[in-house]
């Protein structure tokens, strides 16, 4: 766990960037942008990015920079948060760079801890922290589950093990070395998620991530939110930016060979594992709990008990049940029954 320091260390640190893309977030860019002014650190520099706003929002921000000479505004047409996040990148003067979106709140010592993190741990390519829910949890339950899941994945090793699950590091509350950028890509455009696409090419590519094990950042969730308005981000789209990343992490870990047997028979887990038989290759069969589905064919295939799965050197076993609270209960008798998560078996959702 990082640990405070007294702000007589802060000299040894690097300076920090900030990116912070802004999209018509009037009524709340101001708060963002004094959380960074507020910060334990004070050499940093924040890259206010304006994606064409039509609400103010640039004013707002404008008027921030001409009383504070670190942070400063670029106005640009509007081009979508890809184009804008990367555009803030190649203007990053700073050794680390913290993401920051407008909804969201740092909370003071949020970039002086991750910062140390980096600092001590010269493996770690980038670190995130835990995070608090800000939203309303009775009517964003989705959400605010997410966070609480989020929070539990803490070690570099439970961030790689849950990556296909979803997002295990929520993306405002990085930072990352800028050599990563150089190394691995920034942001890509396409229809997928394009922050969890990067998490998983930085994976792919060795980088290894860790967390704060403190609360340094609170998660806002407004109506605005792009995972609730853009089709990027729904679980079609997850899934199959998900798919090429798992195929070659089995690849990776010797076992591509084996036969893949899905975890779920029922039409939601088949239709999410379907980007993953098109990657790689068709599932020879299915896993189930239901005595209804236990014993039948699927379009030629068997569906079997989790007690009577295929030996552990004959199948990969992919998790595509989405049903909450299954996901732990799978996991355990996996790992009871032999199988290693991350070689033998891999959840994915």
């Amino acid at each position: 766990m990082a640990s405070r320091v007294s702000s007589g260390e802060h000299e040894e640190l690097s300076m920090i960037t900030v990116i912070m893309p802004c999209f018509n977030a009037s009524n709340s860019v101001a708060r963002a942008i004094a959380s960074i002014q507020a910060q334990t650190l004070s050499d940093w520099e924040l890259i206010v990015i304006d994606d064409g706003s039509t609400d103010g929002s640039a004013d707002i921000a404008d008027q921030l920079a001409r009383e504070d000479s670190r942070i400063r505004l670029i106005r640009r047409a509007h081009h979508g948060v890809v184009h804008t996040s990367n555009h803030g990148l190649s203007l990053a003067q700073g050794d680390f760079i913290a993401r920051m979106d407008t909804d969201d709140v740092s909370r003071p010592d949020r970039l002086e801890l991750q910062a140390r993190t980096l600092h001590a741990d010269k493996e770690l390519g980038a670190v995130s922290c835990l995070v608090h829910f800000a939203g309303d949890a009775q009517k964003s339950g989705g959400y605010a589950y997410h966070v609480d899941w989020a929070n539990r994945c803490v070690s570099t090793k439970e961030i790689e093990l849950n990556r296909f699950i979803d997002l295990p590091v929520p993306h405002p509350s990085l930072m990352f070395r800028r050599s990563i950028i150089e190394t691995s890509g920034a942001y890509r455009d396409g229809e997928f998620p394009e922050d969890y696409e990067m998490i998983l090419r930085w994976v792919s590519c060795g980088v290894k991530i860790g967390k704060v094990r403190e609360t340094l950042f609170d998660w806002h969730d407004p109506p605005s939110r792009l995972s609730r308005n853009d089709s990027r981000y729904d679980m079609a789209a997850f899934h199959a930016c998900k798919a090429p990343y798992l195929t070659q992490a089995i690849s990776e870990s010797g076992c591509r060979h084996r036969e893949l047997w899905i975890i779920g028979a029922g039409r939601p887990a088949r239709k999410s594992a379907e980007p993953l038989e098109q990657t790689w290759k068709k599932a020879s069969g299915f896993v189930d709990i239901d005595p209804k589905k236990i014993g039948r064919n699927i379009h030629g295939r068997p569906v079997v008990s989790i007690n009577d799965l295929p030996s552990i050197e004959q199948a990969v076993l992919v998790s595509y049940v989405g049903t909450r609270g299954a996901r732990d209960l799978i996991r355990e008798q996996l790992i009871a029954s032999g199988r290693k998560e991350g070689l033998d078996f891999w959840i994915a959702c």
